[in-house]
């Protein structure tokens, strides 16, 4: 084979490759699905693809979610999904982001001018489903809130550290589990106490400042792990080395679900220490949108569902019949 028939061939392939790529780019921008899941955050996208099954599957859609024909949907099919899941008993919440998934596809139809103005604006006017559904897990008592850092305290090794400056810090701030592994050792000011969330619910960015006792235990942690860039909370090997890499949503489940064994109070996890920072900022009078603020929250009324301190004074009050 010449030269000049290999560089024919090489042409070719090019030609080949660049429009596969181009079919492919041209793919994914008329593609409701794609379009409108590139546009949601990366956690969020499980859920909604989730929903986005149940709702193809009750409509009578079959296949992929990428391959349906999302551009048929039409206000009875949204109706009948409403109906169905009410139906079912499913809350309140999982069905209104059910109906706020399929607006986002048909939103994104439209965008790509598969449907009308007018097939867009009669989904829309399906309104959401009324109803409140009780949070599930508690709230820590100020006993609870001591014996699980105490737990955590009499270990010694790097990783009775590691823990017990995790949850401090959760108990301090409210962070998501997403948020707590998300934290680079940068993100924490020893000299200020300001900590900076970067990668908070929907990419947004907020600082908090940290109370004199968790700085402390962050401090005794990070002299532990070393200044090496990298995440501020690691996995740590059987022979107590930390490794320099970032723990994962589970790990910290496990860490709390373990400490709290130890400790003695019961079931708990991640969110309760949450639950927990908002509740306690509420009984010492902080306003409620100065609490959504340092919880994170865009909505005022989400931060309320996580007021229990009616919860924890219903559960003094019933203490105090039997003392």
């Amino acid at each position: 084979m010449t030269r000049r028939q290999t560089n024919q061939i090489d042409k070719q392939q090019l030609q080949t490759n660049f429009e596969h790529f181009f079919q492919q780019l041209q793919t994914q921008q008329t593609n409701p699905i794609t379009l409108y899941l590139e546009n949601l955050a990366p956690s969020g996208r499980r859920s909604i693809r989730s929903s986005l099954l149940a709702a193809a599957d009750i409509i009578g859609f079959t296949g992929k979610l990428e391959t349906l024909p999302w551009q048929l949907i039409e206000y009875q099919h949204v109706a009948l999904v409403r109906n169905t899941l009410r139906q079912q008993h499913k809350a309140a919440n999982t069905i209104n982001l059910t109906l706020s998934a399929l607006r986002g596809v048909m939103k994104a139809c439209f965008n790509l001018k598969l449907i009308s103005a007018d097939q867009l604006l009669t989904i829309n006017d399906i309104k959401p489903v009324r109803g409140q559904r009780l949070l599930s897990g508690r709230s820590l008592t100020n006993i609870e809130v001591q014996k699980l850092l105490r737990a955590c305290k009499q270990d010694k090794s790097p990783m009775g550290k590691r823990d017990h400056a995790l949850i401090a810090l959760m108990l301090a701030t409210g962070l998501r589990r997403s948020e707590v592994i998300a934290l680079d050792i940068h993100d924490f000011n020893s000299k200020t106490g300001l900590l900076t969330v970067q990668a908070g619910k929907g990419n947004k960015q907020r600082q908090i400042y940290l109370n004199p006792d968790s700085r402390q235990v962050i401090r005794q942690w990070r002299n532990c792990r070393g200044n090496a860039d990298g995440k501020l909370f690691n996995p740590i090997s059987k022979a107590g080395h930390v490794i320099n890499k970032s723990l994962t949503g589970q790990s910290v489940y496990d860490i709390i679900q373990h400490r709290a064994e130890q400790a003695q109070i019961g079931e708990l996890r991640p969110h309760d220490l949450r639950r927990t920072f908002v509740t306690q900022l509420l009984e010492a009078g902080v306003d409620l949108n100065t609490t959504r603020q340092l919880a994170g929250h865009s909505d005022i009324q989400t931060t309320a569902r996580y007021d229990l301190r009616d919860q924890k004074a219903q559960r003094r009050a019933i203490q105090l019949l039997f003392n």
